[in-house]
Parts: C-alpha cells; sequence; structure tokens
C-alpha cells in the first residue's frame, strides 16, 4: 500500500457502454450527498449554464498540455483529436484530503490508468447480467445502428476481459441491488485501517502505529 494521507475514498466506477453505469452513478450521488462527483477538466468551449469549476474545468488547448507535461492529470483521453478531457488529480486530492469521498465515472482504459497513478483508488467494474442483456440495452435506446450496436458489444467484450484488474465487480441487473453493492463497498473502504487517521492518538496511547 502506497503512504498516503488521504482521509477519504476515491471511487472509480467503469464498465461497457449500455451497462447503465451512468444510472448507478446518479442514483449513488442522489442517495448520498456527501459523496462528491469529481469534475473533469477539458479544451471544449462552454455551453449555455456550465460553470467553471462546478461543470467542469474549462482550458485552452496549451493550457490542458501543459498539465499533461506536468503529469496534473489522473488520466485523460483527446476524442478525434478535438478536444482533451481529463481528471485534475489535484482538484481530487484536494477533496480526498479534505474527508470526502470522490466518485468518478470514467471508460475501463481510464480507470487502469487512475490505479497505476492512485494505487489507492477503488475501482468497481459495472457489469451486466449477460451480454445478450447489454446488446437488448443497447437496442433499446434507439439511438444506435446496427452497426454501432455490434461495434460496442464487441468493445464490451474487449473490456470485460479487464474485469480481474478491478477491485469489485457489481452486476447491474436490478438498479437498487447494484446501488446498495456498491454502498457496501464504499462503506467497507471507510473502515480499511490505512484510512483511519482519526484514531492515530488512540494507537500511540497503544504504542503502535497505524
Amino acid at each position: 500500500m502506497v503512504e498516503t494521507e488521504a482521509k477519504g475514498v476515491l471511487l472509480v466506477l467503469s464498465g461497457p457502454s449500455g451497462v447503465g453505469k451512468g444510472t448507478v452513478c446518479k442514483a449513488l450521488l442522489a442517495r448520498n450527498p456527501e459523496v462528491k462527483l469529481s469534475v473533469s477538466a477539458t479544451t471544449r468551449a462552454p455551453r449555455p449554464g456550465e460553470v467553471e469549476g462546478v461543470s467542469y474545468f474549462f482550458k485552452t488547448r496549451e493550457e490542458f498540455e501543459r498539465m499533461i507535461a506536468a503529469g496534473e492529470f489522473l488520466e485523460y483521453m483527446d476524442v478525434f483529436g478535438t478536444n482533451y478531457y481529463g481528471t485534475p488529480r489535484a482538484y481530487v486530492e484536494q477533496q480526498l484530503f479534505a474527508g470526502d469521498d470522490v466518485l468518478l465515472e470514467i471508460d475501463v482504459k481510464g480507470a487502469m490508468n487512475v490505479k497505476r497513478i492512485f494505487p489507492e483508488a477503488v475501482l468497481v467494474f459495472i457489469a451486466p447480467p449477460s451480454m445478450e442483456t447489454l446488446k437488448k440495452r443497447l437496442v433499446g435506446r434507439g439511438t444506435e445502428t446496427e452497426d454501432a450496436v455490434k461495434r460496442r458489444t464487441q468493445e464490451a467484450f474487449a473490456e470485460m476481459k479487464l474485469m480481474p484488474k478491478y477491485d469489485y465487480v457489481v452486476v447491474n441487473d436490478v438498479l437498487e441491488d447494484a446501488v446498495s453493492s456498491v454502498e457496501t463497498i464504499l462503506e467497507a473502504e471507510r473502515l480499511r485501517a490505512w484510512r483511519r487517521t482519526d484514531l492515530t492518538n488512540l494507537c500511540k496511547e497503544a504504542g503502535t502505529d497505524l
């Protein structure tokens, strides 16, 4: 375990397109207002109603690339060479050090990068009950062409091969059950001994370190 002063839990949720991870995240945040949703940085222009530091951290391409060179992202991606999106490490660590739990919803590749840079992150893979169910969900969106559904299904098979690299796997069959499982994971992680810096004095009195 890498030594850290972080008190909060960095909870990373990811999984294949159509699995419902966004819905799980939304329900988790609604039921647990103390959990903070990570704010991403982007080089795209703000849209009406978006607020700096709340919706996104808006950066120029030059600013973003400077941050990349300085190693200031837990993960980032260049979408079709048009806009960058990434998770600023400083913002996440600020929330964690304040004792807040942070929720990060990203793709599988991004999750692997976060785990490499921030090993204490807790990775949860949201899986479908079956590949047939996943395909039905993609078709049910009504926004995917037949070719797109086929491509996303193939991508899902590739992504699911990385499940063993995650700390936990939650099957999203019944939404309520999936959210409850993620809450159980979060509660267990909060109780890990190395996070309990609030008990430092108690441990010193007992003649041991935490």
